[in-house]
């Protein structure tokens, strides 16, 4: 069986300037920074749909990328895989002293409270210090632009709650949805016309806060929102071929169904998942 030193061998063979792969050659850290997000949402995926006979599978293609990183930065000598591995073995000694007290991996377990509410108080704390060594001192300074807008919405909702300021109750996030869905329908009628309400910017600005709002409401009830809307888009996915079925045998293509046989074909598919429960 393979292990790790031959992946890092095949990385090098694919990278050998004389001998290695012309696309491999042609990569740099920006080019696969793409195909890293992807693989990463195909392991999510494979594990949302129950796949794990191939999880191995997605978990070694998001592997590889990772090793493809490394062998870049080993080519501009700025690091190498091992100092991947020793920096967050490292990292994660240092912030579990609950189970590494003498800061080291061989540590005696430490008898001190490790209720799930002191280990979480005490990881933020690490990582708040971690934060001031590298400059970040603001609460909000290192939350990566990159991230999906819903999953970077709520780490900024979560920094700012741990700081102190969250809402008081689930009522008061409700009514505050309540208000940014009157607040968009009024702009929405300033606009004039539906037309005009397209290209609004504060048609758009209102919506935004909408959106904002709802994955406060996920992050309140403890829901990740980005989780759950992926959930949501399976289920569409799911209806809408149930209604191309639906559809078909009564010789109907979906584009050519009227609007009346559409959303018939769509309460029967969620009839039928009813009564499946």
């Amino acid at each position: 069986m393979h292990n790790i030193d031959d992946l890092k061998y095949l990385m090098a063979r694919l990278r050998d300037p004389d001998s290695g792969c012309p696309w491999d050659l042609k990569q740099d850290f920006h080019t696969i920074t793409n195909s890293t997000i992807e693989e990463a949402y195909e392991v999510a995926d494979t594990i949302e749909r129950g796949d794990l006979k191939h999880l191995s599978e997605e978990l070694g293609d998001l592997l590889f990328q990772v090793i493809f990183y490394s062998q870049l930065a080993k080519e501009r000598d700025l690091f190498d895989f091992d100092v991947i591995v020793d920096n967050i073995v490292t990292k994660l000694v240092r912030r579990h002293p609950h189970v590494f007290p003498d800061g080291n991996l061989q540590g005696s377990i430490d008898p001190q409270d490790k209720s799930d509410s002191a280990v979480k108080t005490n990881w933020e704390q690490i990582k708040a210090d971690e934060r001031k060594q590298k400059g970040q001192g603001g609460i909000l300074d290192d939350v990566p632009v990159g991230l999906p807008s819903l999953t970077r919405a709520e780490k900024l909702q979560k920094r700012v709650a741990r700081a102190g300021w969250d809402w008081r109750s689930l009522q008061g996030v409700l009514d505050k949805i309540d208000e940014e869905v009157a607040e968009i329908k009024e702009a929405i009628h300033v606009a004039g016309s539906e037309q005009a309400a397209k290209v609004d910017p504060h048609v758009r600005e209102e919506l935004g806060d909408l959106m904002f709002m709802t994955v406060n409401l996920s992050r309140y009830l403890g829901i990740d929102a980005e989780g759950c809307l992926r959930e949501n888009n399976h289920k569409f996915e799911r209806r809408v071929k149930g209604m191309e079925s639906v559809l078909l045998e009564s010789g109907i293509a979906f584009n050519d169904a009227s609007d009346e046989q559409l959303d018939a074909a769509w309460e029967a598919v969620k009839l039928a998942e009813k009564s499946r429960r």
